[in-house]
């Protein structure tokens, strides 16, 4: 082998293996009570290997309700029971940036979370998992990995006056869309590169899931050397590697950006979106609430007031930043601005905690995701922007250029035709011969199929806890009506957005024979082989379909026939068969391992 990319490299295997690997750190969070149930029922009993866990509180933390807390305790009982060393409780930070405290150059770092790409700032190959795999985990001690395709990303220049690292993410992600890396690797290259702090880095790394990439990484370069304060030997391309696509962006052309409602590849120039009424915003989170993003928060609003009526929230991503803020005079600067200040968690990113926003609120927000009610609230508009962006917005009420020179006033070039976002009633039946067509439907995502606000009301180990409130945000007729050998048609990226497993056990759960999509989001994939759940991706089949026609499955001639014609289904590898054949990974480790 030669000439590699980065994944192939730490992998030690050619784009489109199969490979098992032991992972260096495994990620849980607030999920980690409901990963416990699920290594239960693998027959676990004691961890293989302790020091691998990385445990962190921050979803909702602190806790909102007593069951929440009740879950947090028995999550400290179960570190302490399993000695697990690297531990963190409520109010010690998002796990994310606790991450940061723990990412090594050439690690393999898993999380049940779709944001773990993060650490891929720091020269780890970093990727998001689910709960059950990382039940698998605690088992096993490794898990599977394709090695994906991956994307070169060549920078150069430097950041105009006003522009920062979130406007380039949301720059990338408008340009490829949020589907555009689906499964794969992204690599930052360039002499941009050098110019990009790990902090910035860190935002740009986070961001790879919203265009439905694996992961992305950046170089063991100088900058990286300055952060640990010593030489590092990490892992990277070689020169000459095949990539599935290349792309080259001079940082000088770049302007203020946000991601406007309900999609976060549905992207705007600032200067497009100026004077749009506001009435919240959102700084902080794993992707924007570090030190710098403060800072500039802070340096916008020292010595003004936020717009009468306008409501502002700060999280700081952790606890060391938030003392740090407090040390600087940070802190005080927002408050007296009129921001409020809310614990170092992920609560108002996902709407499990604080700051729901009201029906019909305009919200800008620093955060990751701008899906319909991803906040707490389908009546509420969410925009993403930079922490610059959101301050000077804060100031007027309404969206706001914050560079000094706003002469360059450019249309984002990559406009795209967004698909609507679809709420079906139940006047809109969708199911006919047992199918549920939502082939006109791309971008169905987690929060529609099973609400944020409940993912750790009902944990992912209680099937029959999550059947009622399946696709509840999408298609109220579905969860009464669904029954066992029915099938699933749907468009692109399907399953998009956060790492939550619920819909796939559900959908498992209700014998849901097969899902026929056009495209599928990695961990949603991950998700659907783990719980034993059939998902076929077959562009050709979803358009050959009709509302109306019957869909023959032949499992074991691996035939699907729609109408007069008959396709055949795409081979998944042996051990991932293996998975299948046994209803999931929970019955494959208990009978096989």
């Amino acid at each position: 082998m030669q000439n590699l990319t980065f994944v192939e490299k730490i992998f030690r295997a050619e784009c489109g293996s199969i490979v098992f690997k032991s992972p260096d750190v495994v990620l849980t969070h607030d999920n980690t009570a409901s990963i416990k149930k699920t290594f239960q029922k693998m027959g676990g009993e004691k961890v293989k290997n302790p020091d691998q866990l990385l445990v962190v509180l921050d979803h909702n933390a602190p806790p909102t309700n007593a069951k929440l807390a009740t879950d947090y305790q028995k999550v400290r009982e179960l570190v302490r029971e399993q000695g697990i060393k690297k531990f963190f409780d409520a109010g010690s930070g998002i796990c994310h940036q606790i991450m940061s405290y723990h990412a090594k150059p050439g690690m393999i770092i898993v999380g049940s979370d779709s944001h773990t790409c993060t650490a891929g700032a720091f020269n780890a190959m970093a990727a998001g998992i689910d709960r059950t795999e990382a039940a698998g985990l605690w088992k096993r001690g490794e898990t599977w990995f394709r090695v994906p395709e991956s994307i070169k990303i060549t920078l150069s220049g430097s950041l105009p006056e006003g522009v920062y690292a979130k406007d380039l993410s949301l720059w990338i992600i408008g340009m490829l869309g949020s589907a555009g890396a689906n499964y794969m690797s992204i690599e930052y290259h360039g002499e941009g590169v050098v110019e990009l702090s790990i902090s910035e880095r860190m935002t740009l790394a986070n961001l790879a899931s919203e265009m439905g990439a694996k992961n992305a990484v950046f170089p063991p370069d100088k900058v990286l050397e300055a952060f640990y304060g010593q030489k590092v030997k990490g892992i990277w391309a070689d020169e000459g590697a095949r990539y599935f696509g290349e792309y080259e962006i001079d940082l000088n052309d770049l302007v203020p950006l946000a991601a406007t409602p309900h999609h976060v590849d549905n992207v705007k120039s600032i200067s497009e979106l100026q004077g749009v009424k506001l009435n919240q915003g959102l700084i902080g989170t794993c992707t924007n609430g570090r030190l710098d993003d403060l800072r500039i928060a802070a340096n916008v609003l020292d010595g003004k007031q936020i717009a009468s009526g306008f409501q502002l929230l700060i999280t700081p991503a952790s606890k060391e930043i938030y003392l740090d803020a407090i040390k600087e005079g940070i802190i005080t600067k927002l408050m007296n601005a009129g921001a409020s200040i809310l614990g170092s968690s992920c609560g108002p990113c996902l709407g499990t905690g604080q700051g729901i926003p009201a029906d019909g609120f305009k919200v800008i927000s620093t955060a990751n995701r701008n899906f319909l009610g991803r906040m707490g609230n389908k009546n509420a508009e969410i925009y993403l922007a930079s922490p610059a962006t959101v301050a000077h917005s804060a100031l007027s009420g309404t969206i706001t250029d914050p560079r000094k020179d706003k002469s360059k006033q450019i249309k984002f070039p990559y406009q795209k035709i967004q698909s609507p976002t679809i709420e079906i009633k139940n006047t809109d039946k969708r199911k006919c011969t047992a199918v549920w067509d939502y082939s006109d439907v791309d971008h169905l995502n987690t929060d529609q199929m099973f609400a944020g606000n409940l993912t750790y009301e009902v944990l992912s180990s209680d099937p029959d806890g999550i059947r009622p409130h399946l696709f509840k945000g999408f298609d109220e007729a579905f969860a009464d009506e669904v029954m066992p050998g029915d099938i699933l048609i749907a468009g692109e990226n399907f399953g998009c957005g956060s790492s939550r497993e619920h819909p796939a056990v559900g959908l498992a759960h209700a014998k849901v024979q097969a899902v026929i999509v056009k495209s599928v989001n990695r961990i949603f994939y991950r998700s659907a082989i783990n719980q034993g759940l059939l998902l076929i991706v077959s562009r050709e089949i979803v358009d050959f379909y009709k509302r109306g026609d019957a869909i023959l499955l032949d499992i074991q001639e691996g035939i699907i026939q729609v109408r007069e014609k008959r396709f055949e289904i795409p081979p998944l590898p042996d051990k991932l068969q293996e998975i299948i054949k046994y209803k999931g990974l929970v019955n494959w480790i208990r009978s096989v391992i």
